[in-house]
């Protein structure tokens, strides 16, 4: 009850000041603060130019915060160390990255889209305990050099269940299709000494979501969406959980810049001919990239 009442005097004294302000402003202004207010506030949704335009273009720059384990043993039954590539072999946790994406606009409900995500890190480092991957085993003090190259693919399709000029929300199916390439290779002095093992895998992992798209003002808007599934398809088996939040301000006319948060946690179990792979990898960190949106608007119903 005491929290209660210093509450109501702060907020009346705030009141209070506020009524002083806004009561000190010489009348001629006024006027023009209401043709302001009401400049922002009076718009339609429909003719904005960044809003439910046909098509959506966007490119930008990613900086996740990665944390990568993999384990790699050959098919006779003999499997590796599990590696952690930040904590054993040296990966910087915090990396940049490329990111890409198109958005095509069927129709008032229906949507197709495709993201494009490219991330290409190295290390060398010598090494403070054994590590068996593949065929062969890397001795304690042994200098290594390892890669990692992972590029995501996503092709997914977006259906509105609710469908409102300043506000939509919907479901999503799709796919994250990921391409790994790991290695790890021992830098001996002589050729005798030196080898390498390498892994890659393709990996199609269905997901299945939800979204929605907001517009907050006439200049902003906000984007959310969440994705998972988990699948075993022949020798592959695979869970994925993805999620974004980001915010869009619009520049000008259908230039707008985006900010936002994206994560995502992939899991793959991979057998081939020669080797066996596990491959966990999991980011999130912030975007920010440029969005053009062009071709006629979508009519949307009140």
């Amino acid at each position: 009850m005491k929290n209660l009442f210093c509450f109501m005097i702060v907020y009346f004294s705030w009141l209070s000041v506020q009524a002083q302000t806004v009561a000190e402003i010489p009348k001629e202004t006024l006027p023009a603060l209401q043709n302001d207010s009401e400049e922002l506030q009076n718009y339609d949704p429909e003719d904005l130019p960044w809003h439910a335009r046909r098509f959506k273009f966007t490119a930008g720059a990613f900086f996740p915060v990665n944390n990568t384990q993999v384990e790699v043993g050959s098919n006779n039954g003999d499997f590796g160390n599990m590696i952690d590539f930040e904590k054993d072999l040296g990966f910087n946790k915090s990396s940049e990255s490329f990111t890409a994406a198109f958005e095509w606009r069927i129709s008032r409900r229906s949507r197709l889209g495709t993201e494009y995500f490219y991330l290409n890190r190295n290390s060398t480092k010598v090494l403070q305990k054994e590590i068996e991957f593949g065929d062969h085993t890397y001795p304690v003090d042994a200098r290594v050099s390892a890669f990692l190259d992972n590029q995501i693919i996503r092709i997914y399709y977006g259906y509105a269940f609710v469908s409102k000029p300043k506000y939509e929300i919907g479901a999503l199916i799709g796919a994250h299709v990921m391409l790994v390439d790991v290695g790890l290779s021992l830098e001996g002095q002589t050729q005798q000494l030196s080898y390498n093992d390498d892994f890659g895998v393709t990996a199609p992992l269905p997901d299945l979501g939800i979204w929605g798209e907001f517009v907050l003002g006439k200049k902003v808007g906000l984007y959310a969406n969440f994705n998972y599934f988990a699948i075993k398809v022949n020798d592959i088996d695979g869970r994925i959980l993805s999620y974004n939040l980001s915010v869009l301000y619009n520049l000008y006319k259908n230039f707008s810049i985006t900010a936002g948060y994206t994560g995502l946690n992939i899991r793959v179990d991979a057998q081939k001919e020669r080797l066996n792979g596990f491959f966990k990898w999991g980011y999130n960190g912030p975007t920010i990239a440029l969005t053009y949106s062009f071709g006629k608007h979508i009519q949307l119903h009140k």
